[in-house]
């Protein structure tokens, strides 16, 4: 009998460490309080490996020597408290992925925002540059399932602040903190220290040979940095001033600077624009040159990274309106960062699950760069509230279909019709794609 291990959720994360489990000689275990789907379920059943889904057996669950979790799952769940009562580690997935990684070497990024777009921005430049390399984590596979299926020399990993809270030996050669802004505050007790210190996590475990890139410029960080002298090679990006090491942009010119490489071009020639994607091109380009990828790669893979599904994403001119998706703005700071990036007259289709959103953040953009608010929710009353004295046109509607005509019925030609929710998407939609692939829908069929 193997080292018993437990996994509680039966999505990409939970299967994933599930095939590398067995791979590796555990007894394994997967309970799922939901409904397990069909792939997931026939990957479970094809590999042997003993699972449950609509319920969890404790009597199962609680003789396991370790628990594996799901990102979604919150400590404050009643499993998850009767598991610690017990003294069972509990740990996460990219935390038992890293365990089995071998020689291989990681760039994990993590942040408020930015960092799907500073993931996928880094594997491009890599892939471009010749690397052998695997995109993993909250964007592609599951960063267990790669390894066990085709494990590579370097990973590329997208890592959440609920990845990062159970981890105790996780260590990427390269870390990437974006951004720290308030999100996901209702997983910790409201106290914003806590989730500063869940995304700082990510340099836990780095040595004197690891790198830590960060925004010099994001009031949080450079606030809290100062309290992890274990951060041996810091190299920080910035807008206000210029670096010997580090990436700085000044007079339109990034210059991305190493102990061995200069790597330098024109934020004009950026494939992605706004000043957002200036931070997250400098950060992608700095992990880039900091492992060796050649300049000229970096520089021809900036100038030809395309923007991600949901994230800022062209959808069609309609009679002169743009329609842009940007489903994946699920709290206000993203939404700020795309109101920051329009240049035309914009409707703005807002809405969905608040998350304690704080409104005032935005109200400036709005009103400079907003001629009507299309509401887009169960409960719009906040919205509403926060808006009812800058902005004369804000109507309320209840689904994807809607949002968009009565965007398009406000909009003249010349103008942008921008979905950034600055909410969850649970009310109307499963998940922010499907909200974003609706409004693509309704969009085509003007």
């Amino acid at each position: 009998m193997g080292k018993r291990i437990t996994i509680l959720g039966g999505s990409e994360s939970g299967v994933g460490a599930a095939l590398l489990a067995k791979q590796q000689g555990y007894t394994v275990f997967v309970s799922d309080g939901g409904r397990l789907k069909e792939n997931y379920k026939k990957e479970l059943v094809e590999n042997d490996i003993d699972f449950e889904e609509g319920s969890h057996s404790e009597a199962k669950i609680l003789v396991a020597d370790e628990v594996m979790k799901s990102p979604g799952i919150p400590e404050k769940n009643e499993l998850i408290k009767k598991i610690r009562a017990k003294g069972i580690p509990v740990i996460s997935e990219i935390e038992f992925a890293y365990r089995h990684k071998g020689e291989s070497k990681i760039v994990g990024i993590t942040g408020s925002n930015g960092k799907t777009t500073t993931t996928a921005m880094t594997f491009h430049i890599c892939k471009n540059g010749g690397l052998d390399c695997a995109l993993v984590g909250n964007i592609g596979y599951s960063f267990a399932k790669q390894i066990a299926e085709d494990p590579k020399p370097w990973y590329i990993a997208e890592i959440s602040s609920f990845q990062l809270d159970d981890i105790k030996t996780f260590r990427p050669d390269v870390a990437i903190l974006t951004n720290i802004t308030e999100d996901h505050l209702d997983r910790y007790e409201y106290k914003f220290e806590n989730y500063i210190r869940s995304k700082f996590r990510i340099v836990m475990n780095q040595t004197q040979e690891d790198y830590f890139i960060y925004n010099e410029d994001d009031p949080v960080t450079k606030q809290y940095i100062s309290q992890y002298s274990s951060i041996t090679n810091p190299l920080p990006i910035t807008m206000q001033h210029e670096l010997n090491k580090g990436g700085f942009i000044s007079n339109g010119q990034m210059t991305l600077a190493t102990n061995t490489e200069k790597v330098q071009m024109s934020i004009y020639d950026f494939a992605l624009k706004g000043i957002h994607n200036q931070y997250n091109s400098m950060a992608a380009g700095l992990a880039a040159a900091t492992i060796g990828i050649r300049k000229e790669k970096i520089r021809d893979a900036i100038k030809s990274f395309e923007a991600l599904e949901h994230r800022m994403e062209f959808v069609l001119t309609v009679r002169g309106v743009d329609f842009i998706n940007d489903s994946k703005a699920t709290n206000v700071n993203s939404t700020w960062y795309a109101l920051e990036s329009m240049d035309k007259p914009t409707v703005l289709i807002l809405g969905g699950i608040d998350k304690g959103n704080d409104y005032s953040l935005i109200r400036e953009l709005v009103k400079e760069k907003v001629k009507a608010i299309v509401c887009m929710g169960t409960d719009n009353r906040k919205i509403h509230e926060a808006f009812q004295n800058d902005m004369p046109l804000i109507v309320n509607t209840s689904s994807a279909q809607e949002a968009v005509k009565a965007a398009f019925h406000f909009a003249t030609k010349g103008d942008v019709v921008l979905l950034s929710p600055a909410c969850a998407s649970f009310d109307l939609f499963k998940n922010y794609e499907d909200r974003g692939q609706q409004f693509k829908e309704a969009v085509r069929d003007l």
